[in-house]
Formats: C-alpha cells, sequence, structure tokens
C-alpha cells in the first residue's frame, strides 16, 4: 500500500467524524458557486435593480469566503486534537515528522478537494431552481440556466486556495510531544476547572449593561451605542462561558436537594468540565448564531417598514402643482384616463397649500418661509387615506407640527411670521402624515381654518391626492411624469409627485433580493454552527464511552443512560442557542427604533424557525450518538 493510499483509506476510516466537516464545507462551496452563477450570468443586467443584486452577491461571496476560511481552521484544529492517540500509533511504529505533517496535508486536501467536486455538483442540480427563486425576488424574467466559466473558475480557484493554505498551516498546528503523552491525551484526568469571581460578575455587568442598552435604544442614541453594545456583548458572552456558567454550576453543586437527587448527580458533576472545556466552542456557536438571527431577522423586519409605506404616502398618487400653468390639468387627467384604464376604484382630494414669510425662529434652521396647511384640509385628507382622527380642532394661533414620517422628533419651536410679526408656537405634532417627505421642502405646520384664512402666502401650492386600497396596482402609472415613481422638490419641474405602488414594488423587489442573500448566508452560518456542536460532541466520544461504561458497571440502567445523555446533549446544543436567541432578542428590540409599527411578528417567526431547526437537528444527532454509544458499552 502506497502512502496517498494509505492517507485515502484513513479519510474513508473516520468518515463519521469528518462527515459534518465535510458537508459544511460541500454545502459553503454550494451557495458559492450559486452565488457565483448569479453574478456572471449574461442576462442579470436587464433587470431595474440587477446593480445592486451583484453588488449584495459579490459582498455576500466575500463574507462567505472568509467566514469559510475561520470555519474550516476551527475544524482542523479540532480534528487534530481529537487524534493525538492515532498520531501516538503512528510514531510508534516509524512514522516521521515529515511523514505525519505531509500525511495531515493530504487528508485535508482530499477532504477539500471533495468538498469542491460535491459542492459544485450539488450547485449545478438545484442552481436552475435557485436562479428562478433569485430572479423572481430581483424583479427580472427567470434566468435560463447557464453555465459560466467564470464561476466555475472563480469557485474552484478559491476553494483550492483556502483548503491549500489551510492544508498548509495546519502542519504547523501538529505538536508531537512524547509518546506517552499521546497516548495518554484521552485518559489524563481534567483538572478541576478554576473560576475568578470577579470575571463572572465582569461578564454579569457588561451582559446587563448592553441588554439595557439596547432595550432602551432610540432613533437618535441607536448608532451611537451599537458599537459599544456589540463589543459588550461579545466581552460579556466569553466571560460568561468561561467563567459565569461555570461559577453558577458550582452554585448548583452546593445545592444539595438538587445535586443529589437521582441522576442530576452525574449530570450536574461533569457539566463544570463540559463547560470548561466547550468554552470556546460555545462562544464561537453563539456569536455565530446570533448574526445569523439578526441578519435574517433585521432583513425579514423590513416587511414592516413595507406597512409603513401605506402610513408614510397617504395617498396612492399624491400630486402638487408648483404653479397654475395649464399642464397640470393635463397630467391629472392622464392620471384619472390611466387609472380608469386598469379599472382602479378612487377618489380623489384637493387641498391649498400656503408658504408664508419667517422673521424669526428659535429652531438652529430658521427657514425663510413655512409651509401652512389648514387644520380641515388636514382632515380631509386623513380620512381620505383611511386614517383614525380623533384630533380636536385648532382655534386661535395653536398650531401643529406637521409630521412627515412614521417617527416624529419634536422640538418646541415658536416661528416669528413677517406678516403683523405673529407668533406660532408649535407644542405638539399630527398624528397622521399630511404628506409624503419627499414632497416637502421645509417645515410644514397645520394651523387652525380662522388662522390660515388670515395668512398671506407668498406663494400658493394646490395639492392632489388620488386615494384607492388597491396600492399595488399603482405600480408603473404615470412613468412619463415621475422618475422610479418620484418627482422631489428640487426637481426642475413644475410639480411634485409621488406613486406609492412604484414605490412600493421597487422597495419590496430590494427587499426580496436582500432577504434571499440573507437566507442563504444565514443557513451557511447556522450550518456550520450545528458542525461546531458535532465536532465537539465526537471529539469526547472516546471519553464518555469510558466514563459511562464505569457507570454501567455500578448499576445505572439504559433509560437512566438515556436521560443523562439526552440531558448533557440538550445543553450542549440550546445553551448556545438560548444565549444567542436573548442576544437577538434585546438586538431586535433596538431596531425596533426604526420602526412605528411593531416587528414582534417577524422577529418570532424568525427565532422559532430557527429553534425549529435546532430541535430536529439535536434529535438527530442525539439519536445517532446513542447508538454508537451503546454499541461500545455492549
Amino acid at each position: 500500500m502506497t502512502f496517498p493510499q494509505f492517507v485515502y483509506r484513513n479519510v474513508v476510516r473516520n468518515k463519521r467524524t469528518y462527515s459534518a466537516y465535510f458537508l459544511s464545507s460541500a454545502f459553503s462551496v454550494m451557495i458559492f458557486f450559486i452565488y457565483a452563477l448569479f453574478i456572471f450570468h449574461p442576462d442579470i443586467k436587464k433587470g431595474v435593480t440587477s446593480g445592486i443584486a451583484v453588488q449584495l452577491m459579490t459582498t455576500a461571496e466575500v463574507i462567505m469566503y472568509v467566514f469559510s476560511f475561520l470555519f474550516v481552521l476551527y475544524s482542523v484544529s479540532t480534528f487534530l486534537k481529537s487524534r493525538k492517540r492515532e498520531f501516538g500509533i503512528l510514531m510508534m511504529h516509524g512514522m516521521t515528522r515529515s511523514q505525519l505533517n505531509r500525511m495531515v496535508f493530504l487528508e485535508n486536501m482530499i477532504i477539500g478537494m471533495g468538498a469542491i467536486v460535491f459542492g459544485m455538483g450539488a450547485g449545478m442540480i438545484t442552481g436552475k431552481l435557485f436562479l428562478m427563486i433569485g430572479s423572481k425576488m430581483i424583479g427580472i424574467p427567470p434566468l435560463p440556466f447557464y453555465l459560466s466559466e467564470k464561476a466555475l473558475l472563480l469557485t474552484v480557484g478559491a476553494f483550492l486556495i483556502l483548503f491549500f493554505s489551510i492544508s498548509l498551516f495546519t502542519t504547523i498546528l501538529v505538536r508531537v510531544n512524547k509518546l506517552i503523552d499521546l497516548f495518554q491525551a484521552g485518559e489524563k484526568p481534567k483538572k478541576e476547572p478554576k473560576v475568578s469571581v470577579f470575571l463572572s460578575l465582569l461578564s454579569a455587568i457588561l451582559l446587563i449593561a448592553s441588554y439595557y442598552l439596547a432595550a432602551t435604544a432610540t432613533l437618535l442614541t441607536l448608532m451611537i451605542r451599537m458599537l459599544p453594545v456589540i463589543g459588550m456583548t461579545i466581552i460579556g458572552t466569553y466571560f460568561f462561558y468561561t467563567q459565569l456558567s461555570v461559577w453558577i454550576t458550582k452554585m448548583l453543586q452546593k445545592n444539595r436537594l438538587l445535586f443529589w437527587k437521582k441522576t442530576n448527580l452525574i449530570t450536574i458533576a461533569s457539566l463544570a468540565y463540559r463547560l470548561k472545556d466547550n468554552a470556546r466552542m460555545f462562544f464561537m456557536v453563539t456569536i455565530v448564531s446570533t448574526v445569523a438571527f439578526c441578519a435574517v431577522g433585521t432583513l425579514a423586519s423590513m416587511n414592516v417598514m413595507n406597512k409603513q409605506l401605506d402610513v408614510e404616502y397617504p395617498a396612492e398618487i399624491s400630486y402638487i402643482a408648483k404653479d397654475d400653468q395649464t399642464v397640470h390639468q393635463q397630467n391629472l387627467q392622464q392620471i384619472q384616463a390611466e387609472l380608469k384604464e386598469k379599472k382602479i376604484e378612487y377618489i380623489t382630494n384637493e387641498a391649498p397649500i400656503k408658504y408664508v414669510a419667517v422673521a424669526a425662529s428659535t429652531d438652529a434652521y430658521a427657514p425663510e418661509k413655512l409651509l401652512v396647511v389648514s387644520f380641515s384640509d388636514y382632515k380631509k385628507i386623513s380620512q381620505a387615506a383611511g386614517f383614525e382622527f380623533n384630533e380636536k380642532p385648532l382655534v386661535g394661533n395653536e398650531i401643529l407640527e406637521m409630521r412627515t414620517s412614521s417617527f416624529s422628533n419634536l422640538e418646541q419651536i415658536t416661528y416669528t411670521l413677517k406678516q403683523d410679526h405673529i407668533k406660532l408656537r408649535q407644542d405638539d405634532a399630527t398624528e397622521n402624515v399630511v404628506f409624503p417627505i419627499q414632497l416637502i421642502f421645509d417645515q410644514g405646520i397645520v394651523v387652525s381654518d380662522e388662522l390660515f384664512g388670515r395668512l398671506s402666502p407668498v406663494n400658493t401650492e394646490i395639492f392632489t391626492g388620488f386615494y384607492t386600497k388597491e396600492l399595488e396596482q399603482t405600480a408603473g402609472l404615470a412613468t412619463n411624469l415621475v422618475t422610479d415613481g418620484l418627482v422631489y422638490f428640487s426637481d426642475n419641474k413644475p410639480y411634485k409627485m409621488t406613486v406609492s405602488g412604484t414605490l412600493y414594488e421597487k422597495q419590496m423587489g430590494m427587499y426580496k433580493m436582500m432577504l434571499f442573500v440573507a437566507l442563504l448566508i444565514g443557513a451557511v452560518f447556522f450550518i456550520a454552527a450545528g458542525s461546531f456542536l458535532y465536532f465537539r460532541l465526537y471529539a469526547d466520544l472516546d471519553y464518555d464511552r469510558r466514563q459511562y461504561l464505569t457507570i454501567t458497571k455500578v448499576g445505572l440502567t439504559d433509560q437512566e443512560l438515556n436521560k443523562i445523555v439526552t440531558q448533557q446533549l440538550a445543553l450542549l446544543f440550546f445553551v448556545p442557542i438560548v444565549v444567542a436567541f436573548v442576544h437577538s432578542a434585546f438586538a431586535f428590540m433596538a431596531l425596533q427604533s426604526l420602526y412605528e409599527l411593531s416587528i414582534a411578528k417577524e422577529m418570532v417567526i424568525v427565532l422559532a424557525s430557527f429553534f425549529i431547526a435546532q430541535f430536529i437537528y439535536f434529535y438527530f444527532i442525539r439519536y445517532r450518538y446513542l447508538r454508537n454509544l451503546k454499541k461500545s458499552l455492549i
């Protein structure tokens, strides 16, 4: 038998240990290859949002490649630690240090090349399906399957470099100690885990502080707090696993009623050792899972942003005429004709807008003129848009700040008008949006009907709103009047206009495209997190066999063995996931500050989906682990 044949058979014999690493690597290759098929597809440039799609997928490629590098490096280092006894046997039979390094290098390359072939094969088989789903989300016609040479070369070249670099680097990680140390690597008694009370308290303080800052974040403080909260959460999580969790376990051991109850003695006694030994793995799984949950959850929350579009655009089509040119009547007639052609039922509403000159203002940015709408017109617009209206009419010089989005950063501002030096003080804001923010140049206010009639404007505009319950059907209307559904106040045209159906279609296309990219990356991260758990579990299998074999000799029943193993595996699988859930929940609380509407439903769906996937994976691994464990106990 030649040396390469020996290496190949060595990999095949350890296929159970390598299976999760191989499949996770192959899955990463498959997703990378599918993204490459999108990026280099000749028909991708035909879509309106195709440029952004290519940029997003290119970014995803880079993120996934960097993550794959770290994932493979960690996986290989874990395997090397669990094979010290095997290395000892080979060294005892005359294997040299250079031959050992060569063996490790070739093993990694065999697995890597196998993962590349398998991953690209799976990508070719499923590529058509992903192209269909992706093209629908991007908003372009279905893409035919096209096997790009560039996609092939990029995937093969990138992952060959990755596996070659890792394989070369792992030869440095191989530490050949004394043979006796290699043989006793898995049999040496573990040292009593030490814990620092100071670091345990520091972990609790950092996590509680980061949770508080995230839960109390506002729209103004979110960006300022983001980096400190992320830093405190990462440091706090690391010390939670290495210190605080071990300290909590030691406290449980002192509770005799709990510790001496049935099989808790075995479960809790080994828990401190497992937590200390697996601290880094738990930390990595928690952080990777949190990133996956937050990435998917953030984009899932964008569905709420689309719902806010109804709130922020009271009229499905808003048209503001800046002057009295005849072209405005022609434009409005065209809009009406297109609505009738599409058989869309609608109502219209008109309201005058006055711009009054401002002499002084307590605001840091003092506007030269102020947009003014009467209270009765504000009420008509709100009711036509379907909003509930419970606001009391304004009297005298009372005013309301004009809300232009779901958020209102109310400031108490006093305006002094040039007309008779009238002083207006705003103490509150409107409950509903009056006009889309894109159509307003300066601050706007709502005043009483009596005051509106007395004001002498610098200039006057006429707002016309078209209201319909069929928002999506207005997409593509009046394309000759708007650009992507908008004509801004700054555009050199005699009118301002928005078509919310077109804006909704564009926003939904962007949302679906980003969600498609995030789901695939999230899947890679989540599967990798599961692989970390699998590696650690089978790395300790020989130790667990000896432990349970000893306990079985003193009367441990099969049912009690199942209970102990299930409890320990549940801790191994669900502790990092539960911590990641808690991290994600507070991250979503901070994210909520970006929305007026609740994102709780979307977040529950995301977390529940990940939990169900983890639960299925847990039972699958539990079944295989118990089967392998019991075989050695017979």
